[in-house]
């Protein structure tokens, strides 16, 4: 057994269950339930599930067209042996391992979007950079149970009594009143070393967010922000609240972002943003314009959904545009103020809905891009949203066509990862274009 992993059973001897677990495309954990002593099966890669385990639909169904291409045949699960952590908010004793997907021959699937993104960051590796990340999570607690319309209930504070006209932004009495759950999340954070930077009252009521700290290894990256959200809804579900990270809830309200701090070093450790100026580096600008450019073509993975178009919306911090700018929360692309040395780029299109892998790989595919061939940004936007222009796709179904036809989509992140998302998306509109919404019976039941 690898070293790490005899030494955390040496440490925890109380563990009954292991739990292994890949991430989907859609961003959720898909895996089985093993007794303690079955870890040794895993470590020695003979512990298989499906090739199709990383592709089902969000009801967790087989998508036809990927089995029929795959044989529905399995695969070998590699284990993440660094990943292997206690569940402190399971009331038996569990630990879980993360998984990676590969054929049978050893070849890393390509529809694993921890593989996706490996090979994305590989391709840093070979010219001697280092992307920087840190992702910033936004999410609301609900109470159990919906109201009587089918909404959530958003839970009344002392703070605002009944009143749900807003949600005290910044707000440290409403975090008093949340003090348990609050604190037992950085507890858990702490337990499972997730580096938690910050926990904040963000707009809407119930609303909250939660900010992890940069690290120079993008997969680490995107196992904090997986383990992040694992965490505050195991814990949020223990205090008797659903944590939600859909995009947008409640169509009069803010909905749900997942920012990216995005820096690279050189060989030197050096940050290519940073040229000793406010302004930023050449390579910045490159960068920027790389983003800008693949953005369209990139917006399936940024709003994976048909509930991630609704927060999309002209007038609210959910650009429309491949705008960026200094300083401004209402572009798609901001340059924060700060000590040059840390200049870097937060990318602020994505909702929290999607899968922190596929979104930081396409993030990181574009400032390759960018650089890569030298591209020229647009002057930064200065404006708020009313001069905002929709260039980008306005829907799923027009997010999809682009995602689908695009080369830039299949050279950064494979055509077999392609193909397999388009599949998966394809059968999803298909199922919400059949489904019959309460509004269309309330509207024409009777009066049609």
């Amino acid at each position: 057994m690898n070293h790490q992993v005899a030494r955390f059973f040496e440490d925890h001897p109380e563990i009954e269950t292991l739990e292994v677990v890949l991430t989907d495309i859609n961003g959720i954990f898909r895996g089985k339930w093993l007794p303690a002593d079955s870890a040794g099966k895993v470590l020695d890669g003979k512990f298989k599930m499906p090739l199709t385990a990383v592709s089902p639909d969000i009801w967790g169904r087989d998508v036809p067209a990927l089995c029929k291409q795959t044989g529905d045949g399995d695969g070998i699960c590699q284990p993440v042996e660094h990943s292997i952590r206690v569940l402190p908010w399971l009331s038996r004793p569990t630990a879980q391992l993360f998984l990676q997907l590969n054929t049978e021959v050893g070849t890393p699937w390509e529809f694993d979007p921890r593989v996706v993104l490996k090979n994305v960051f590989e391709k840093y590796r070979e010219r001697g950079l280092t992307p920087v990340c840190a992702p910033e999570l936004e999410f609301f607690l609900f109470e159990e149970g919906r109201t009587g319309d089918g909404k959530p209930k958003i839970p009344a504070t002392r703070v605002n009594g009944e009143c749900q006209i807003g949600g005290q932004l910044y707000s440290t009495e409403v975090m008093q009143e949340m003090a348990g759950l609050m604190h037992e999340i950085r507890k858990t954070c702490d337990q499972m070393s997730v580096p938690l930077e910050g926990l904040l009252k963000e707009l809407s009521a119930g609303q909250y967010e939660l900010n992890l700290h940069h690290v120079d290894n993008p997969l680490q990256a995107a196992d904090n922000a997986q383990l992040l959200k694992q965490v505050i809804k195991g814990v949020a579900r223990k205090h008797g609240f659903i944590a939600s990270f859909m995009a947008k809830p409640f169509g009069d309200r803010d909905g749900n972002g997942f920012h990216t701090h995005v820096s690279v070093l050189d060989r030197e450790g050096r940050n290519i943003f940073d040229d000793g100026t406010e302004k930023g580096s050449d390579l910045m600008h490159n960068a920027i314009a790389g983003l800008a450019a693949v953005m369209p073509d990139s917006m399936l993975i940024f709003a994976p959904h048909l509930n991630s178009w609704r927060r999309l919306q002209l007038g609210v911090h959910g650009p429309l545009s491949p705008t960026w700018g200094y300083e401004n929360r209402y572009v798609a692309m901001r340059i924060p103020n700060g000590d040059c040395a840390a200049r870097r780029i937060e990318h602020r299109i994505a909702g929290a809905d999607a899968n922190p892998y596929l979104s930081l790989a396409v993030i990181l595919a574009g400032i390759l891009h960018g650089i890569d061939n030298r591209m020229q940004a647009d002057p930064p936007t200065t404006t708020g949203p009313e001069k905002t222009r929709a260039v980008l796709p306005s829907s799923w179904d027009a997010a999809l066509a682009s995602f689908e036809d695009s080369e830039f989509i299949g050279q950064a992140l494979g055509t077999v990862f392609q193909r397999a998302m388009s599949e998966i998306k394809r059968v999803e509109q298909h199922e919400f274009s059949a489904a019959v919404s309460a509004l269309e019976y309330d509207s024409y039941l009777v009066l049609a």
